[in-house]
């Protein structure tokens, strides 16, 4: 079946708020650009338009969209701070999802504005400030919300990098002491051998003594023996 084409324009534009919503994730996976580290903090001038969201918005418009081409809101906060129009009154980042409220003196308007990494992802403009402070406050939480899993994962990312470095300490720990132990069981081993040497040497030297001196006795012996022959027949001294 065949829609009016605003019926169809209708049921884009719809599918395109959908998809917005969920414009971060979508960029995430597509951006070949590596994830930031938590809570780093891109400078203002250097934000760009939410590709996603500009191609939803071409599609939905029925024009093709020229590359870095953005229109409504999001270009226009994106001149007026090019052009160093804004006040910053605040901004709050979780992760790499940032939330700020931005104050136009000239025309007494706020800028809310939620983007993640570089890019913009939502500009609300208002003229009310209760409205811009509510707005802010739920993006502030949005973006809480989005950068869990981006902080859970910095922090999974540390953890095994300790572990990691745990690891190799103790690797190196138990080489160092797998070396000291071969150190210790080679001269274990040499130690072993010299005191079966020694106690080789011990008992045969302790028997040469003994054979030594059962010489020695049979040697005085004979010499005593000589001695009273050769002193047969003298007086005796008294």
């Amino acid at each position: 079946m065949k829609y009016p084409l605003i019926v169809r324009r209708a049921m884009l534009l719809a599918t395109s708020c959908a998809l917005l919503q969920h414009g971060g994730f979508v960029l995430a996976a597509q951006s070949g650009e590596a994830a930031p580290l938590v809570g780093t903090r891109p400078a203002m001038n250097t934000l760009t338009p939410q590709p996603v969201a500009a191609a939803l918005r071409s599609a939905a418009s029925g024009t093709p969209a020229a590359a870095g081409d953005a229109q409504g809101n999001v270009a226009e906060l994106m001149q007026m701070i090019h052009d160093a129009k804004l006040s910053e009154l605040r901004t709050t980042y979780n992760g790499s999802y940032g939330a700020s409220l931005f104050f136009y003196p000239q025309e007494m308007t706020y800028y809310v504005a939620l983007f993640q990494d570089k890019h913009f992802w939502r500009v609300i403009k208002s003229a009310d400030i209760g409205r811009a402070e509510a707005v802010y406050a739920g993006f502030v939480q949005q973006t809480a919300q989005l950068a869990d899993v981006e902080i859970r994962r910095t922090q999974l990312q540390a953890q095994k990098a300790y572990i990691e470095d745990i690891i190799a300490l103790s690797e190196d720990r138990a080489k160092r002491l797998q070396a000291d132990l071969d150190v210790a069981r080679t001269q274990q081993a040499k130690v072993n051998d010299y005191q079966r040497q020694t106690q080789g040497e011990a008992v045969a030297l302790h028997a040469e003594k003994e054979k030594a001196q059962a010489q020695l006795r049979q040697v005085q012996g004979e010499v005593m023996q000589l001695q009273r022959q050769t002193e047969f027949g003298l007086p005796t001294l008294k």
